[in-house]
């Protein structure tokens, strides 16, 4: 693992192409978002939220797919073009291995996202949204180095009710195109261009409860071109209108080794809602 940085402040680490250190991040999230509020005082800027903690056991995965805590903020507009703000931190353990090590977390590369509101398009309903990664593992070894700018689309396609024996749950699917390319950053560290697929079949009971099944292929195009995919399956049970609790456990289709694929996988996720 590589040296890890001295001190709270914002400076460049050392021996290192990567100058943006956890702390400095935070800190200039915190004065983009009082920066925001400036603005317009009499702005709503995050009228509901969600926060979301999600502990992730990981087996053989690749360097990005790893155990690990992360926690997710997600600020929820119900105006205007964009419709969700969020902001991801991960905490990956020290020891890279299935059972991984809670009590000795690191720091992940951060991750902010822009959502805008659904359009229609062929008569579906089509999210989009762009991502930025930030360099900002520390020890590096815990993150891939580089800038990472993504952007992605998703659509959804309403079906039938499900059998009246199981509740009659809403079904619906889904298909998501995400494409990753890496820029700036460590040049010692390799490049990133990647296009991710996410085909996910959910049902939804009333109250919240919801069972779905997600296919994750990938296409590495740093690699020639591999591919790999793999396949999760998640429950979640809704405790009240504020609270959800969810399993998931997945597996590999094929792939072993592309990145974003892991040997296997179980999570355990709390959801709050505001």
């Amino acid at each position: 693992m590589g040296p890890r940085a001295n001190g709270p402040g914002c400076g460049p680490r050392q021996n290192s192409g990567v100058t943006l250190r956890p702390t400095c991040f935070a800190l200039a999230v915190l004065a983009a978002a009082q920066a925001g509020r400036a603005a317009d005082e009499d702005a709503v800027l995050c009228p509901a939220a969600l926060v979301e903690l999600k502990r992730q056991a990981t087996a053989r995965g690749t360097p990005d797919e790893t155990t690990k805590t992360n926690l997710k903020f997600d600020c929820l507009r119900q105006s205007g073009p964009v419709s969700l703000l969020r902001l991801e931190l991960p905490f990956p353990d020290a020891k890279a291995s299935f059972s991984g090590s809670i009590l000795d977390p690191e720091f992940g590369d951060a991750k902010v996202r822009i959502g805008f509101r659904a359009v229609t398009i062929a008569a579906r309903p089509t999210t989009s949204f762009v991502e930025l990664t930030f360099p900002t593992a520390d020890p590096e070894s815990q993150g891939t180095g580089k800038y990472q700018l993504s952007v992605g689309a998703r659509i959804a396609f309403a079906l039938q009710p499900g059998p009246l024996a199981i509740g009659a749950p809403g079904q619906a699917m889904s298909v998501q195109l995400q494409q990753v390319a890496s820029f700036a950053g460590d040049p010692g560290r390799k490049d990133i261009n990647q296009t991710k697929f996410e085909l996910e079949w959910r049902d939804t009971w009333q109250g919240g409860h919801y069972a779905k099944a997600t296919a994750k292929p990938v296409i590495d195009w740093v690699g020639n071109g591999q591919t790999g995919a793999v396949v999760e399956l998640e429950g979640g049970w809704a405790v009240d209108r504020h609270w959800t609790l969810a399993l998931l456990i997945g597996a590999p289709l094929w792939g072993e080794g592309v990145p974003g694929t892991y040997r296997s996988r179980a999570e355990i996720k709390v959801v709050r809602r505001y």
